[in-house]
């Protein structure tokens, strides 16, 4: 994979000043890990946007600061759920010569010929996997194709997924990560007869007063 550089200065604006950055076009973030205690930063926020958007959690990223570049993982990123944009980023530094655990999204391609000849529906077991590895190892996404799944009843199993040997899968090897189900049939509602006839219970009642009725004349 490319190499993907950050840059990013120290940051001393904390608490509710980091609005004023953020109007400027910054964004604030933070970076801690490996051998490094955590340390606000701030990122440009066009330039950030535009790299962190092609990232997954797994993508190792490089941050330049004080001129040292620091290789991270993105841990967390917070958004404006109104504008849509970015409003904090965390940042974990990790060693290149240590092995790391992660969760790496599955990304399914394909078109299964159980769904297109026999209506089947595609159901997900999991949509990630935890896999050990040197940072710079670990894979962007692991690419799933259903194309192979002929018939209702298919599946892929993590023991059918190979990452090669610099990637150890450490989910259950017999966990299911798709499955082709038929499709549910429809149940026509059945309204049962009651045994009771309305119309006789209605009649029965009128008699009744008008018994009732008569003995009062009397």
């Amino acid at each position: 994979m490319e190499k993907v550089v950050i840059e990013a200065t120290k940051r001393l604006v904390i608490g509710k000043q980091v609005g004023a950055l953020r109007r400027d076009g910054k964004l604030p973030a933070v970076i801690y890990g490996h051998h490094m205690e955590a340390t606000p930063i701030t990122l440009g926020l066009r330039e950030a946007s535009r790299i962190l958007a092609t990232l997954t959690g797994s993508s190792l990223v490089m941050i330049s600061l004080d001129g040292k570049e620091h290789s991270c993982l993105v841990k967390e990123k917070q958004r404006d759920f109104i504008r849509g944009t970015l409003k904090h980023v965390d940042f974990q530094v990790v060693s290149l010569t240590e092995k790391i655990r992660a969760r790496v999204s599955i990304e399914f391609v394909g078109v299964s010929p159980a769904v297109k000849d026999f209506n089947g529906v595609v159901v997900n077991g999991t949509n990630n996997l935890q896999v050990e590895s040197f940072p710079q190892d670990l894979p962007q996404r692991v690419t799933v194709d259903i194309s192979p799944l002929l018939k209702i009843g298919d599946g892929i199993f993590v023991r059918d997924i190979d990452l090669g040997d610099k990637v150890q899968i450490l989910d259950n090897l017999d966990e299911m990560i798709v499955v082709i189900t038929a499709p549910k049939e429809e149940v026509e509602e059945v309204v049962e007869p009651t045994g009771v006839e309305e119309p006789e219970v209605i009649e029965k009642g009128k008699k009744e007063e008008e018994a009732e009725g008569a003995e009062e004349g009397k």
